[in-house]
């Protein structure tokens, strides 16, 4: 078979497209529309010129107003005197006395408990443990015999009020370790 020489044939010419839209013509410069606005701002600049330089004309003498009492010159160097300012809120604010109304806390009359995980392996559970620790919290390790085997929970408290459990796992949640439940310790 014979060597083709695909370089020196050359591209071949490209085809035309289906879709080819026809531009339309370019309009020619509007010369009547400049035309017009030349003549409109040249009337425009003639009338500002003939009000800035013609003087106004002059009333009959019949009509002239004559002033009753001459004006008296203003003083402009006069300044009124500063007001002289009361400010009673500073005083009423140093000697207020705020009185609030809150609910006493419903204190439990059994603890809480926050549990932050349950795992097959005790390695899972020492894991979170340490993850506990570093936040400053002590947590335990709880061993329970399920129907499914041996479970290892991670336990915090007993807390005996439901806010102070609800602040560490707010600042569990924070630090990364979640979900954690909080119960009535058994």
């Amino acid at each position: 078979m014979a060597t083709r020489d695909y370089v020196k044939r050359g591209k071949s010419p490209r085809k035309p497209t289906r879709a080819t839209k026809k531009q339309p013509p370019k309009s020619a410069f509007p010369l009547k529309w400049a035309l017009i606005a030349l003549v409109l701002l040249a009337g425009f600049g003639y009338g500002l010129y003939y009000l800035s330089t013609s003087e106004p004309p002059e009333t009959p003498a019949a009509e002239k107003i004559v002033p009753a009492k001459p004006a008296k010159p203003k003083k402009e160097d006069t300044i009124p005197p500063k007001p002289v300012e009361e400010w009673t809120y500073i005083e009423e604010l140093e000697n207020k006395k705020v009185t609030v109304e809150a609910n006493e806390q419903e204190v439990s009359s059994r603890p809480y408990l926050m549990q932050c995980g349950a795992y097959r392996s005790a390695s899972q559970a020492d894991e979170r443990k340490a993850m506990i620790a570093f936040q400053g919290l002590e947590s335990h390790i709880k061993t329970s015999q399920g129907e499914k085997g041996i479970w290892y929970r991670v336990v915090l408290g007993p807390y005996p009020l439901k806010r102070e459990a609800e602040r560490d796992r707010n600042m569990l949640m924070r630090a990364g370790i979640e979900p954690c439940a909080i119960w009535y310790w058994n």
